[in-house]
Formats: structure tokens, C-alpha cells, sequence
């Protein structure tokens, strides 16, 4: 089961170094955990998207509420939620496959930021699965580099 959770967090050292070491010291594991500043400059949100069973999810949201630095948790449904993963790839290409790189970009929407002699820097935003799904796609061009976000999520 995955457990997607919305934190609020004040702005302040060491906040998440205390989450994540509320996940380390009870050997809860994160999936993905993506941290950035609110509407308001003291107050920070934290997506943390982990798995387990009902009551691995249900002792880190109680274990989450201990926290004297959070300040509201929220476990999100998936499908009452949009949840979405950006990645950055640099993918290979040459001669005879260039084309066909840059029509997959055009059908998935994957914007082309850079070209260069070897490879393009490709960026995407989607949905997790397909995240995954255009990285298999990319996989027979050669991927050198992938740098990606974790999800961010948010009820509908």
C-alpha cells in the first residue's frame, strides 16, 4: 500500500533532518519526499510518498503528528489527488535515431532543452507511472544522466 502525505513544516534548520530521522529511527522507508517553500516564507510543505502495510502508513502518520515542527498532516488519497514527478534526462542520440528521439518528445510532451553534439536534456512532468513509462521508452536511445524531483501531490 502507499501511504502519500502532505506536511506542513515550519521554515526553519533542521526540520527535515528531524523528519527523516523519524523515518530512519522507526525503519520506515521513504519513496520519494519533495520539500519547497509555501505561500507564506515561515511555513514549508513536504510531499513524502511512502509504502507499507495499513499500519506502517498509519504509525508514520501518528509518528508524523508527534513532531513538534509539524504543523498539519494530510494523508492524500490517490485518486482523490494529482500527483506529479518532473525529471530531467539526458539522453543519447545519433545519426539515425534523432528523429524518432525527437518525435516521442513531441507525443509524450516532453520539452527539449538543450541539444548538443551527442544528446538532448530532455524535461518532463507527469504522473509517476508514466515518469517511469518514458524512461523504458528512453532506455534504447541511452540515457546518460537522469535527475528527478520525487512527487509533489495535492487533492483535487
Amino acid at each position: 500500500m502507499k501511504g502519500i502525505f502532505s506536511v506542513l513544516v515550519e521554515n526553519k534548520d533542521g526540520v527535515l533532518s528531524a523528519v527523516s530521522g523519524l523515518f530512519a529511527r522507526r525503519g520506515f522507508n521513504i519513496d520519494t519526499l519533495a520539500v519547497g517553500e509555501t505561500d507564506h516564507s515561515d511555513v514549508s510543505s513536504m510531499t513524502i510518498t511512502s509504502t507499507g502495510d495499513q499500519r506502517t502508513i498509519d504509525q508514520i502518520e501518528k509518528q508524523l503528528n508527534k513532531n513538534v515542527d509539524v504543523i498539519k498532516v494530510r494523508r492524500l488519497s490517490e485518486s482523490k489527488s494529482v500527483l506529479l514527478e518532473m525529471i530531467l534526462v539526458k539522453a543519447s542520440y545519433n545519426q539515425s535515431n534523432r528523429s524518432s528521439l525527437i518525435e516521442l518528445c513531441q507525443i509524450v510532451g516532453a520539452k527539449i532543452m538543450k541539444v548538443a553534439p551527442k544528446y538532448l536534456l530532455l524535461e518532463y512532468h507527469a504522473e509517476p507511472e508514466a515518469v517511469e513509462g518514458f524512461i523504458e521508452l528512453l532506455r534504447s536511445y541511452g540515457i546518460i544522466e537522469i535527475q528527478r524531483t520525487g512527487a509533489i501531490a495535492m487533492e483535487k
